[in-house]
């Protein structure tokens, strides 16, 4: 995950200040929610595995509802530009929660 974010700096260097805000709200949420999540994830999982399914299911509803909030206050209240913002977020969004679906499959089927 530690690529995503250096991923984001150099994006957001590259873009410059005319999208360096947009860029970097963008990553933030994404990256914040992931990491909570996988945390959560895999604690859940070696104390109570039993549990998992519905600590994932009240993830994901909080997940929608932080998101919308996000997104409302980055667009209606800080006033970014809604195109970089949306397509940083989205980017960012599918990326990092690829990396937890392989961090999944990592703990739900150890190597040999």
């Amino acid at each position: 995950m530690l690529g995503f974010a250096i991923a984001g700096v150099v994006s957001a260097a590259v873009l410059g200040a005319r999208f360096g805000r947009e860029v970097w709200l963008g990553m933030f949420a994404p990256f914040l929610v992931v990491c909570v999540t996988w945390i959560l994830t895999e604690r859940v999982y070696r104390t109570r595995p039993e549990q998992l399914t519905s600590v994932m299911i009240g993830a994901f509803a909080g997940k929608l509802i932080f998101f919308g909030a996000y997104v409302g206050v980055a667009v209606g209240v800080l006033g970014v530009q809604p195109a970089p913002f949306m397509l940083s977020l989205t980017g960012y969004f599918i990326a990092l929660h690829l990396v937890e679906a392989l961090l999944l499959k990592r703990l739900f089927v150890p190597s040999n």
